[in-house]
């Protein structure tokens, strides 16, 4: 009994670095998943770099980005920083 309670707040601990550290970081990995996976030719999108553009093509593991009038950027999917509404 005594070495339960010698471990409690050990496990107390962990829990709360479960809840606060590791729980909110998947939840965060899987909306940037589903976001990438939504990706879709014409959305205006900014990259992790900061390069603002619309896509104009879209693949598996690439994106083309329209940037400026007759300025095409390929980038890798993962680039993708956030989508603009």
């Amino acid at each position: 009994m005594q070495s339960v309670t010698q471990m409690l707040p050990l496990i107390v601990l962990f829990v709360a670095m479960y809840f606060l550290m590791i729980r909110p970081q998947q939840k965060q990995a899987k909306e940037r998943k589903a976001m990438l996976e939504a990706l879709k030719k014409g959305d205006r999108v900014v990259t992790i770099g900061g390069m603002h553009g619309v896509i104009e093509e879209i693949d598996e593991t690439t994106a083309v980005l329209k940037v400026a009038d007759g300025v095409k950027v390929k980038f890798n999917r993962t680039a993708v920083g956030m989508v603009q509404k």
